[in-house]
Parts: C-alpha cells; structure tokens; sequence
C-alpha cells in the first residue's frame, strides 16, 4: 500500500495534468469495520465501528463551468454533470455516490458552485469496508471547502447517508457515514443510532491490531435476505408491543423483557429478536471493557456476537465461519467475528502485536485448506475521520497562484 504523502503527490500531478490547473484543496475520508453491533443499526440500537487507515483522496478546484467534472484515478474514467440536472450515471456508477451528495446540498439550501475533481482511493471495493461512504463524506466535505459554508459532523454524516438512500437507492443505516466522517485516532466510536449520540471509546495506543480477512465470497442473497430480516425485526416489535406498549424498536427491549416475553414469539421470529437484544447489550458491555482496559472481556463479546449472528441471525456462512475458527486458534487473538451484512465479506479480529505474523502465515493457509480460496488480509489502525489535509497547492512547474 502506498503511502499518504506518495498517494497524495500522484494525484495532484494527475489533476494538473487533466485540468491544466492547480488543485486548491486535499480531503481524505477514511473506511470502516465495525468491531461489534450488528444488524443493530437499523432496529435503532448501537454500534462500534472504528475508521480505519484505508481512505478516499479528493483533490478539487473551483471552476467557472455551472457543471462538475469528476476523474476518477483508480477507473481512469471521467464523468460530468450538471449542476443544474443532476441525474445517475448508468455507465461511471462510481460517480453516482458524489452526485447524490452535490443534489442533497442543493436541497439544503447551500449554493454550490461548478468545480473539477479527481479521485483515488485504497479500499479495497467490495469487501464491506464502506469505500461508498468514504466517497460520500469525502464529497461532502471538499464542497464544504470550495464553498466555504458551515455543516457539523452529525449533519454532514446524515446528509450523505440521504444520498445513497435516496439518489443511488440503497437503504443503509447511518453506521457508515457517521463513522467516516466523526472516528478519532486510537478509538473506536459509540453510536446510538437512534439519538445519534456518540462516544469517542479509547482503544489500547499500543500492543493491539485491529485485522480484517476478506472471505473472497461474493455478498449474494445479502438484499433479499437483508429486508427478510428487517420484516422479522418489525413483525417482533409489533408483537411484543402486546406485552411492552412503549416500544417503538428492538433496542426498547431489554434482556429481562425478552426472558419474559420472547417465547410468545414465532420461533424463527423469536430468535431474529434474541441476536438483535442481546448483541444491543454487548455493545454496551464492550463500551465499559473497552474503557476499563479489558480486551480479553471484549475479546469473548466478540465471539459471542458472531455465535449469535450463526446461529440466532443466519447470516454467517461457511466461509465466515472457518476465518473466525482459523483465528481463534491463533494464541493472542482476542476475538474474532464477522462484520458487515453477512453471507460472505469480512470478518474483523482483534490480535496482539505478538500474534499479528502468526496470523497472516497460518489464517490463510487453513482457509484455503478448507475452503479453496486465499482470503485478503489487511491490518489496520484505527484513524481519525474525515479531513482537509492541504489548500494552496500547485502544479510541478507552474507559477500559477504565485
């Protein structure tokens, strides 16, 4: 992987060699894994994603054209669109994420101006790391900086989650962007998804590696499986209501209520409610390890999580399965599950500094034993969010802005 500053360096050369001018202004927005907190999202619960060092570089200048124009560096593809009409682009899908952005800041009043950008990234594309949302935030705040206007974190974040679920068409929770645009450095961050209320939580600075292992599975079924278990999340709340009349979500429920109430439930029902209560509350426990320093407690909540995502959620799968028994058998590996929607993607682990080259020689060959396939591995320190990383810049040669 390169480093920022070279990353950074090519693609100010190639925007003056598009554009013929200098870039006036860097923003990086980084990617995500979630730690622990899944399928809590959208049954207004709690998350613990963390940013991570895999990010998307935008550099940008105004320009006098009512249009913006968009290179993108890893498709080397151009794509232009009306300030005016801004519409979806069948063929550069990839353009589609900054365009919704550009419309939502319209509809919110802020005057935006024409401008040229360019565009890299190093999240690996398909492999839940939210590339589509670093893409987003990165937007966002580069015509924040072009346009100088005000728009806090919290407001950003929901704004480009606007974008992709009303101008590209996918319903995401705000997970995603909430993550990219707020991270801080060495923690991991505390979402509650229905107040939107968060919390810097310290990770350890030193001894600990956060590792992601792509399945190299392709996420199918995810969609339809995905709105089949929103239906089933609802179809408890809606019975449940029968016992409990104030709960408006799953996150209303508590263990001693569904220790109580959760076997009047269909059975199939019933066990979508348990992974949603219980995997609510060890995002709370882990919160309170983490702050305490407890990796080994958080470690087990992890483990627990992906058991109830197995065996209570089904969206595990057999390749999801033999990376996280491949890594618990590492000495040093805190705790390992899966992360993102499921039925294929990534599992995250937690692994001390000692264990990390272990790790990458043993997973991958244990998982090809078994499953035919070499996983991607990445490790990964947690970041901070989204930035402005440099103003003022000019092209190798040029006397252009003095």
């Amino acid at each position: 992987m390169a480093d920022l500053e070279s990353r950074i360096e090519t693609l100010e050369n190639k925007f003056c060699e598009v554009y013929g001018v200098s870039p006036e202004t860097v923003v990086r927005a980084p990617g995500r894994v979630n730690l622990i907190g899944e399928h809590t999202d959208y049954n207004d619960g709690y998350v613990l994603p963390i940013a991570i060092d895999r990010d998307i570089l935008i550099t940008a200048a105004p320009s006098d054209e009512s249009a913006v124009c968009l290179y993108s560096l890893n498709f080397d593809r151009v794509s232009v669109f009306s300030l005016g009409n801004i519409a979806r682009d069948r063929v550069n899908k990839w353009s589609n994420y900054t365009r919704g952005v550009v419309q939502m800041l319209q509809r919110s009043g802020r005057k935006i101006r024409g401008a040229n950008l360019a565009i890299q990234g190093d999240i690996p594309h398909g492999a839940g790391l939210s590339s589509s949302a670093a893409l987003e935030v990165a937007s966002a705040m580069v015509f924040q900086s072009l346009n100088d206007f005000e728009m806090d974190g919290a407001e950003m974040a929901l704004l480009c989650q606007k974008a992709e679920n009303q101008f590209v068409g996918v319903n995401c929770g705000i997970m995603d962007q909430f993550i990219s645009r707020l991270g801080a450095k060495n923690h991991a961050l505390f979402v509650d998804c229905r107040t939107l209320d968060h919390e810097a939580v310290p990770l350890a600075k030193q001894g600990i590696k956060v590792i992601v292992a792509d399945s190299m599975k392709k996420r199918d079924l995810v969609d339809s499986e995905y709105n089949m278990r929103r239906a089933q999340c609802e179809e408890a709340v809606s019975l449940l209501r029968t016992y409990l009349p104030g709960i408006k979500a799953l996150r209303d429920v508590s263990i001693a209520d569904f220790k109580r109430y959760g076997r009047q439930l269909p059975p199939t029902v019933r066990r979508r409610a348990e992974h949603v209560v219980s995997e609510d509350d060890r995002v709370l426990r882990s919160v309170d390890a983490l702050k305490k320093g407890g990796l080994t407690l958080f470690g087990k909540l992890m483990n627990q999580s992906h058991e109830s995502l197995r065996e209570l959620y089904e969206v595990s799968c057999r390749e999801l399965d033999a990376l996280v028994d491949a890594a618990l058998k590492i000495p040093g590996v805190y705790g390992s599950r899966m992360t993102g929607a499921g039925f294929g993607g990534c599992t995250v682990s937690l692994v001390a500094d000692d264990a990390v080259e272990d790790f990458l020689e043993k997973v991958p060959v244990e998982y090809k034993a078994r499953i035919g396939v070499t996983p991607t591995i990445y490790v990964c320190t947690p970041e901070g969010g989204a930035e402005v990383l440099a103003d003022g810049l000019e092209c190798p040669g040029s006397e252009i802005d003095g």
